[in-house]
């Protein structure tokens, strides 16, 4: 069955990649035959005959460059170039098998031969490289492959087509500034005809971010060429020079340090970018005193007063100018303070965001907002309510404030949040906020907020059984229903609630959770009412807290929050609690009452993807702990409506971060002896 099924996917795979296929074929059988899998093809009598560059076009032998690109010089690259073979068959896939082989082809033979161009004008110069250089012969088909990659580089969604265009780019000049020899001169020539020629590569506005990651690839690549310098020598268009001297220690601690103020750059650091831009100052003075030795002084021989080797001064001072231009063309870009306000100042407090609730209403969780851990940013009237964790402004639901502000007020927050160096995002946001964000930005669904309409409710028919059920089963055992204030209860019951608190966090191994999910703490909000079921014998058998969600400057509707019951009390507690409440609410007038949505519950298509896929094992993993599943399907009892709520972020480089904010918010007390005790719980078999 498993040979059947690798025999399957192989045939698929040659179906719909035949060009990338056909070609790396080509080039293993041309291997073989040529011996070039297993010993270097440079020193075979075939290579002169079937090599092209520039003195086999003199020669006569046009046939090269297409005969010299199914051989490969040495045994060893036959391994990157099948590798980079994945980028032809990504473009394939793509666009098809005629742009693949477009690409190839006119990257190879144009690479190819406007390199002999090249050279034959350069060699005119006294440039001992480009005279070097015009004398080689080359074979493979790098060329093509490099094309291909940077075809397949522009298919990509934004923003990681820039960012793979800026690492592409950057690795080619590297590589062609430093060890320059005629494949880097062909590699650089093929990308250039792919930025001449691809209709999808427009120039566009780049993003505050964007022009920090830009920064940050070009700090960690000239830090990566001054590592490379220690280790090997170089042959680039500046000329040739032997490794430079030092210790490993050496080469540790620069890497340190360069790592480190990359890490500033990517965060949008003054002091970074200072440090950079006056480094790129030394290395342009120091530019142009190299240009003005070889200029004015000339040749220094043993009886000059002069005797260095300027190779590699050349080469890093003319890359860090390229750098330094960058930089201070960006400059405002690196204005980032991570603690600054968000928005106007001076910020508002709690006791202004319930009023502004109060006057123009909200959604069902935007009670959440007034809760303890909360900051606020104002734009006019629009307020924002995050928290900030691990370098992420991570929002709470939609936006507050009027309904026709509500999407300036999103992207002034996502503009904010950038230029402090933060990761915007906005956790549990409805379908208008999913809108408002810039385009571009994901979004994936974390739960379905489940909404029961309160007008006209009543509990008839067999839908309904259940929950009638608990009701007239209490009726029979003199349960008792009450709806109050934590504050107005007396102490004794207090105490019941919070007994029943502890037993259930005491069961689950981690502390009660936060952000979106309340403690009695909360509860005790003089605005939030407390469901109560007692026994005839005055034990408090399950309690609920509700928080208000306000709309037309009135308590429109209810939002479930604590979920609690005691053990060996009333079987359905919790139907008859919230059934009770239901038809309360609905007497009292209001309009909604919203079950919150259970996290990591969202039922996703058999194609949702990756991140699906990843969420349902996590709601697998947290299901023993915190149930969500079950709690989701409890709710179906009461035949809610339901509304997606959305985690929107900028692109998938944030998850990482939004993963450890969110653990933080949601459990921002929990030790790591606590999570490790969990996740052992989590993966223990059942005995």
């Amino acid at each position: 069955m498993g040979e059947r099924d690798t025999f399957r996917r192989l045939t698929v795979t040659v179906r719909r990649l035949p060009a990338t296929v056909a070609l790396a074929l080509v080039l293993l059988g041309v291997g073989v035959a040529s011996a070039g899998l297993w010993s270097p093809f440079a020193s075979s009598p075939l290579h002169d005959a079937v090599a092209y560059g520039l003195p086999a076009l003199v020669d006569g032998r046009w046939w090269t460059p297409v005969t010299g690109t199914f051989f490969v010089s040495l045994p060893w690259l036959y391994a990157p170039i099948l590798v980079g073979l994945v980028g032809m068959g990504y473009l394939e896939f793509r666009r098809g098998s005629l742009v693949a082989l477009a690409y190839f082809a006119g990257g190879q033979l144009g690479a190819v031969l406007l390199a002999s161009g090249v050279l034959w004008l350069a060699a005119l110069l006294p440039w001992p490289w480009a005279q070097e250089q015009a004398a080689a012969l080359d074979v493979g088909p790098s060329a093509g492959v490099i094309a291909c990659l940077a075809g397949a580089v522009s298919t990509l969604p934004s923003p990681w087509r820039l960012r793979a265009w800026t690492v592409l780019v950057a690795a080619v000049s590297v590589t062609f500034l430093y060890w320059g020899s005629l494949n880097d001169l062909e590699h650089v020539i093929a990308v250039v005809l792919v930025l001449a020629v691809d209709r999808s590569l427009r120039p566009q506005r780049v993003s505050v971010r964007e022009q920090r990651l830009i920064a940050f690839v070009l700090v960690c690549g000239l830090g990566a060429i001054d590592v490379l310098t220690y280790v090997s020598p170089t042959t680039g268009p500046f000329g040739s020079s032997a490794p430079i001297s030092g210790s490993w220690a050496d080469v540790a601690l620069n890497t340190v340090i360069v790592l480190a103020v990359a890490t500033g750059v990517r965060r949008g650091r003054r002091w970074a970018w200072v440090l950079v831009v006056g480094y790129g100052i030394l290395n342009a003075l120091l530019l142009v005193v190299v240009v003005a030795l070889v200029l004015i002084v000339g040749v220094v021989d043993v009886e000059g007063t002069v005797d260095v080797d300027l190779t590699i001064t050349l080469a890093s001072s003319t890359t860090w100018v390229v750098a330094l231009v960058y930089l201070v063309l960006v400059r405002a870009a690196f204005r980032a303070r991570p603690r600054a306000a968000l928005g106007d100042t001076p910020a508002p407090s709690v006791d202004d965001v319930k009023a502004e609730l109060r006057a123009t209403g909200g959604g069902t969780l935007s009670w959440m907002t007034t809760w303890d851990g909360m900051s606020y940013a104002r734009f006019g009237r629009g307020i924002v309510a995050f928290q900030r964790r691990s370098g992420v402004a991570l929002a709470l639901g939609d936006p507050l404030g009027p309904p026709d502000t509500r999407a300036a007020t999103v992207q002034a927050f996502v503009a904010h949040a950038e230029n402090a160096g933060l990761a915007p995002c906005f956790f549990s946001a409805g379908e208008a906020t999913r809108a408002a964000v810039p385009a571009g930005w994901r979004s994936i669904v974390v739960a379905d907020d489940t909404i029961v309409d309160l007008p006209g409710l009543q509990f008839t028919g067999k839908a309904w059984g259940a929950v009638r059920t608990s009701l007239n089963r209490a009726e029979r055992e003199g349960m008792t229903f009450r709806l109050s204030r934590l504050a107005d209860e007396s102490w004794g019951v207090r105490q019941q609630l919070r007994a029943i608190s502890e037993s259930w966090v005491g069961d689950k191994g981690l502390p009660e959770m936060g952000f979106t999910l309340g403690t009695l703490h909360e509860a005790g909000d003089p605005e939030v009412r407390v469901a109560l079921a007692v026994s005839p014998t005055g034990d408090v058998d399950g309690f609920l807290s509700w928080l208000p969600v306000y709309g037309d400057g009135r308590v429109r509707g209810w939002t479930l929050d604590l979920m609690r019951r005691r053990d060996g009390g009333f079987g359905p507690v919790m139907e008859y609690l919230i059934g009770s409440s239901a038809q309360r609410f609905s007497t009292e007038g209001a309009e909604i009452m919203s079950l919150s949505g259970a996290p990591l519950a969202h039922e996703y298509p058999p194609d949702a993807g990756a991140i699906a896929a990843l969420q349902e094992r996590m709601a697998a993993l947290l299901e023993p702990v915190y149930g969500f599943a079950s709690l989701h399907r409890f709710k179906q009892k009461f035949h809610p409506r339901y509304e997606t709520l959305y985690l929107l972020y900028r692109d998938e480089a944030d998850l990482a971060r939004i993963a450890a904010a969110l653990t933080r918010a949601f459990l921002p007390h929990a030790s790591l002896r606590q999570f490790a005790a969990a996740g052992r719980d989590l993966v223990r078999p059942e005995r």
